[in-house]
């Protein structure tokens, strides 16, 4: 038996995911109705739907908490892993409005992508923190720049830095933003991988996003520390 089935068999284990899901829900909205933003570039957001099409957002996976509370109830579809955190982290993200795709970079993801294409051409947005689950940090995944060569749509950086916040020891370094904190969020310039493009151009198009958020990270620490 695979350790997913283990643990979808176990009524206890599928109480204990609800039950976590309840209570993180309600921590992660309590903390966020606190925080004061500081936002730059979410007209680019604007314009692609304008345009008649779908944002794949992309960013840090340390910056996982703040994305989801800025970001929330816009339906944009977002890949969780299938195992026991999978499901918890599922159910907080799903009452801010998110939908899931189920799967990851390690195991499934080829199935979770699918998914997320077939959501795009139903119309809807797509999330990725592209160097997860697991790292290496601040290494892009090619997940958003495949989606964006089969769908056309546009991969959309951002960043986000809380002036005041706590920074967990893992391998993310995530950062959790205090209660009244300021939090900058920098939304880049969107662009769009060609249908046809080739193995190098994938690279170099990924190169191009890991870059793209060096430039906006260093923008919004300026912009959060601003008084």
């Amino acid at each position: 038996m695979t350790t997913t089935a283990a643990w979808r068999s176990s009524p206890v284990k599928r109480l204990e995911a609800a039950i976590i899901s309840a209570l993180g829900y309600r921590a992660c909205a309590a903390l966020g109705a606190t925080f004061q933003w500081r936002v730059e570039g979410l007209q680019h957001y604007d314009e692609i739907i304008r345009g008649g099409h779908q944002p794949i957002m992309a960013f840090w996976h340390g910056r996982i908490l703040p994305a989801t509370i800025y970001f929330k109830h816009r339906g944009i579809v977002v890949i969780t892993s299938e195992n026991f955190d999978g499901e918890w982290i599922a159910g907080i993200i799903e009452r801010f409005g998110y939908r899931t795709a189920r799967g990851s970079t390690s195991r499934g993801g080829a199935k979770a992508l699918v998914q997320m294409k077939h959501d795009m051409e139903a119309g809807r947005p797509t999330g990725f923190t592209i160097d997860g689950p697991r790292g290496p940090a601040r290494v892009a995944q090619p997940g958003a720049v495949w989606l964006s060569k089969a769908t056309g749509n546009p991969v959309l950086p951002f960043h986000l830095e809380a002036r005041r916040h706590w920074t967990i020891n893992s391998w993310d370094r995530t950062q959790i933003p205090k209660p009244f904190s300021t939090v900058a969020l920098v939304v880049g310039q969107p662009f769009v991988v060609p249908h046809d493009a080739d193995d190098e151009h994938i690279e170099a198009a990924r190169k191009q996003l890991e870059e793209e958020l060096r430039i906006l990270e260093t923008r919004a620490i300026a912009l959060a520390s601003e008084t």
